[in-house]
């Protein structure tokens, strides 16, 4: 447990962030898997508005440093290639 004033205050705050940092990666989650059942429903055309509208979380999420910008690049990039090999 922390014992000085500065280390209790830095846990309280630890929590917020923690709290705040999973609800952005549970957005990110929400909006990969939007794609995924448009793509496995076979609708391309909801396939592309939900990449568009995901790749904006993505980016974001990213931006704030919650997931690294290579793996955001890497969910893009499958998403985008898992819409373009539907026939």
């Amino acid at each position: 447990m922390a014992n000085s004033a500065q280390a209790r205050k830095r846990a309280r705050q630890a929590v917020k962030a923690r709290a705040h940092n999973a609800s952005l990666r549970s957005r990110l989650r929400t909006a990969i898997k939007t794609v995924r059942k448009a793509v496995a429903d076979g609708d391309k055309a909801a396939a592309n508005e939900a990449l568009r509208a995901s790749t904006s979380v993505i980016d974001s999420i990213a931006d704030k440093k919650i997931i690294h910008k290579n793996k955001a690049a890497r969910h893009k990039s499958r998403l985008s290639a898992a819409i373009k090999a539907m026939a």
